[in-house]
């Protein structure tokens, strides 16, 4: 019986050390939420070596009903490759990437997911405040799973931060300033201190 494929664009959210032949990967499709990918070890010099933020188009194959699936073909979409030249950059983007892998999506926000994940890396990869990023993706996360951040979370902050809230999640990015990354990480604590309490999410 032929095993089933699978040809989708997928984000790459994380690997973890490979073994002498695949190396394993974390992504996710709009189509089929998170996958367990493995990318065969190669020596061709066209094969792409994929990397965490990588938006790639796969076709891969699976043995085990959907479980993980093993490339076959993989084009390179996407490299967001400044986020690795900046720690603060790579370290936001890496804890709100695995947050997305540790979570489930519903099949009914998967689409919203994937390009809350195309718009989040771009904006790590660029000037934007790390911090302030992170914060309104995580906001924007919970927000499209359902959850009633609005109305729940943001009324329990106290008034000073309630302003830095409404300011940060509401100003473009291009409009906020570096200096409010404080207020972005402690309202980020805020936030990740509420969903570990209050939601389903898993958030380390």
């Amino acid at each position: 019986m032929p095993h089933p494929t699978l040809t989708t664009d997928a984000w790459i959210l994380g690997h973890r050390p490979a073994t002498d032949r695949f190396r394993p990967l974390v992504a996710f499709s709009a189509e089929r939420g998170r996958l367990a990918l493995f990318q065969r070890l190669s020596r061709k010099a066209d094969a792409p070596t994929l990397d965490l933020f990588d938006e790639v188009a796969v076709t891969a194959e699976s043995s085990n009903q959907g479980q993980s699936w093993f490339i076959r073909d993989v084009r390179l979409l996407r490299r967001c490759a400044d986020i690795g030249r900046d720690y603060e950059r790579l370290r936001h983007a890496s804890a709100f990437a695995a947050l997305v892998a540790r979570n489930e999506a519903g099949a009914e926000s998967r689409s919203a997911v994937y390009r809350l994940l195309g718009e989040a890396f771009t904006a790590f990869a660029s000037a934007a405040p790390p911090a302030v990023v992170r914060l309104k993706a995580t906001y924007r996360l919970a927000r499209d799973e359902g959850y009633p951040v609005a109305q729940h979370w943001f009324p329990t902050l106290p008034a000073e931060m309630r302003r830095a809230a409404d300011r940060l999640l509401h100003t473009p990015l291009a409009a906020v300033d570096v200096a409010e990354s404080g207020d972005a990480e402690r309202l980020l604590q805020r936030l990740e201190d509420y969903l570990r309490g209050h939601t389903d999410l898993m958030v380390d």
